[in-house]
This record gives structure tokens, sequence and C-alpha cells, in this order.
């Protein structure tokens, strides 16, 4: 075998590692994070997944009364934000009329924060930026914005935007997970040793 064969042979074996590798990172980076030191880092698109996943919900007031339903979830971190953005369709029923559809629209912005008891990653201080519902002449009344309120409180607390999977977790190990940040379009939890 020549030189010139043995060194081509070389380099298409190495090529076909490298490759390997991407694609093992790139599939790695997708259905988790990045793991960079003493961090872990998460894109929107990232996040999003996750809410398609949990997305629509509906919640009863008053035994069925007053209805909402939140749909279409839409994940962003505005640039040179430390606080990433939801926006939501919002469905509003009363005396039992269909809250499945769309009829009006809320934003709002949060920070996040990691909750030991979900593994996951909750809102923390969201508030509600933008309401727009044109049956109620594009403001909210106090009924529904007492919905959404109350929704907002109960889904900060109990339900997180993304959950740790095991895989993550293990790869964490023993590490402490601490402070979560918001930073150059990305949301950055802080890992400390135990």
């Amino acid at each position: 075998m020549n030189l010139y064969a043995k060194s081509r042979r070389h380099f298409l074996i190495i090529a076909a590692m490298v490759a390997g590798l991407a694609l093992a990172g790139c599939s790695t980076l997708n259905a988790v994070t990045a793991l960079l030191g003493n961090q872990v880092n998460f894109t929107a698109p990232q996040l999003q997944q996750s809410l398609n996943r949990n997305f629509p919900k509906h919640y009863d007031k008053l035994g069925g009364l007053v209805s909402m339903t939140l749909l279409n979830p839409r994940l962003s971190i505005p640039q040179g934000s430390n606080r990433l953005r939801l926006d939501f369709d919002v469905g509003l029923g009363a005396l039992g009329s269909d809250s499945s559809r769309p009829s009006g629209h809320f934003a709002l912005t949060s920070a996040l924060r990691f909750d030991t008891g979900t593994r996951g990653l909750h809102l923390q201080d969201p508030t509600i930026e933008q309401v727009d519902v044109p049956a109620l002449g594009g403001m909210m009344n106090s009924s529904a914005r007492g919905l959404i309120n109350t929704w907002l409180a109960d889904y900060a607390r109990d339900e997180p935007v993304y959950r740790f999977d095991n895989s993550l977790l293990d790869r964490l190990g023993s590490r402490r997970i601490g402070r979560t940040d918001i930073e150059n379009g990305q949301v950055v939890v802080h890992l400390g040793d135990n």
C-alpha cells in the first residue's frame, strides 16, 4: 500500500469518527442541554418544545360558571433581556360556553428558578405585560383578570416550564443546582459542588 493510499485511509477513518461524534453530540444537545463547566444552558426552542407537550390547559372557576383555556404557548427570550417572554392564546367561557377556541391573547415576562421538588424550571416573579381580549372590549374584566392571575400564581408554583430529565440529572451527579439566569438569549443554570 503506497503512502498516499495509507494517508487517505487514515483520513477517512478519522473523518468518519469525527462525523459520528458530531452527530452524537448534536442529538445529545437537542435532546437535553449543553453542559458547560459549571453551568447548564437551555435555548428557547428547548423550552418551547417542553411547553408544547403541556398545553392546552383548561381551568374552571365558580363551579364551571367561568372557564379559561390557555392555548398555543410561544416562548421567546428578547435580545438583551434577563426575562423570558411567554405569549398565550386564551379562550374564555361563561355559563357553559366553549372556551376551547381562542378569544384573545395575553403575554407575560418572567425570570426562572429551579425547584427541587419538580426537578424543573419554574416562573419566578411573572408579570402580565399585555392583554387583548376583543370579546371583552379589548380589556379584561375583573373575572377574566382574576382567572389569569390565579392561573399564573398556581402555574408558577406547581408546574415547570421545563423539567430536567433523568439523563441530565445523571450527568450532573452530586452537583448542586444554584441560581438560574437568563443571559445572551439563553437560560443558564449555575452549578456548584455539594
